[in-house]
């Protein structure tokens, strides 16, 4: 009863994100960045996923793909960035304990179906270059379906098992995380009902949804590059290398900073710069993503440009319509 009782006592129910506030000058401009860094990640994001779609020349399994990493990247962003952006504006930094674990399950879900996504992307690229005869027999529309359902069922689904186990953890004070969001390690270390079974299924999860796909994606382009460097021609090498030098540089960047975030050691000297490589992962690569695939690849380019001019021919038509209408209703009145 009296272990209850103090339970009671110290128990809270909203945390403090304490985000950049140590760096109070920086707050003015830290507001219209991210504004701006959200407004262009979404349309880069959304402009792609509409290419997609609208587009029969990608109607590929790559574009496929693709065309869902978009649809992802815009959930991702904004999992994060409309409550950092109010943070600022309001300086209110409290969170309560359910949105602090529903915003934790929404990054992690989708962190972890992204994983599984670059994974699929990579399977996609290896059969396209190590095996083309077979490509279009492996990589049909059915095999292209499971591998992106599996891929957000994966994600979502594991996220949820540890979020409801965070649901029913006891959260004492101080209530402080040192964080723009709510993350996993920095939610854990304010509990104070036993934590043991969480960190092992987070563990084992992220194992089978983050480490398994990352070495399936390193294992494909092992496979890739021995290939590619068998070509004898270099246009050919090229060629090849072009297909997927993006989803090469996409993959790097954000495997590269979640390694940097958690493998280094969680020092205080340290916390700082995790913070910022967070940023890096969690707000810029859902930024780059579209601008890389929409610079460095020529049917994505091409796909925009198509849909320009079908915009403008039918902004003309719609304009020379209402001429015409105009026109016709001044000659009646004449008449």
């Amino acid at each position: 009863m009296a272990d209850t009782g103090w339970r009671n006592k110290t128990s809270i129910t909203e945390f403090v994100l304490l985000g950049f506030g140590k760096v109070p000058e920086l707050q003015i401009l830290l507001f219209p960045l991210f504004l701006v860094i959200y407004v262009v990640t979404m349309a880069g994001n959304i402009l792609i996923v509409v290419l997609v779609v609208a587009d029969q020349h990608l109607h590929t399994p790559m574009y496929f793909f693709l065309g869902n990493l978009s649809c992802l990247e815009t959930c991702y962003s904004s999992a994060i960035l409309p409550r950092m952006l109010a943070s600022l504006l309001t300086r209110d930094r409290t969170i309560s304990v359910p949105r602090c674990i529903a915003q934790f399950y929404f990054f992690a879900s989708l962190a972890a179906t992204e994983c599984c996504l670059l994974s699929a992307m990579s399977y996609d690229r290896y059969l396209a270059i190590c095996k083309p005869l077979h490509y279009a027999a492996l990589m049909n529309g059915r095999l292209c379906l499971q591998l992106a359902a599996g891929s957000w069922l994966s994600g979502c689904l594991a996220t949820l098992i540890i979020s409801c186990l965070m649901s029913q953890l006891t959260f004492c004070s101080p209530n402080e995380i040192d964080h723009f969001f709510c993350d996993f390690t920095p939610v854990i270390k304010l509990a104070c009902s036993d934590t043991n079974l969480i960190l092992v299924l987070d563990l084992l999860l992220a194992s089978l949804c983050t480490l398994f796909p990352f070495l399936l994606t390193l294992l494909s382009y092992v496979y890739i590059i021995v290939t590619i460097l068998r070509i004898p021609s270099t246009s050919g090498r090229q060629k090849a290398f072009s297909t997927c030098s993006s989803h090469l540089i996409v993959v790097t960047t954000f495997y590269g900073t979640i390694i940097i975030v958690y493998m280094l050691p969680k020092s205080d000297t340290l916390r700082d710069l995790n913070k910022v490589f967070s940023v890096f992962y969690s707000v810029l690569t859902p930024l780059i993503n579209p601008l890389i695939y929409s610079l460095r690849n020529k049917e994505v380019k091409e796909a925009l440009s198509r849909m320009i001019h079908k915009c403008v021919a039918f902004s003309r038509t719609q304009t020379s319509l209402a001429s015409s209408f105009r026109l016709k209703t001044n000659r009646d009145d004449l008449s």
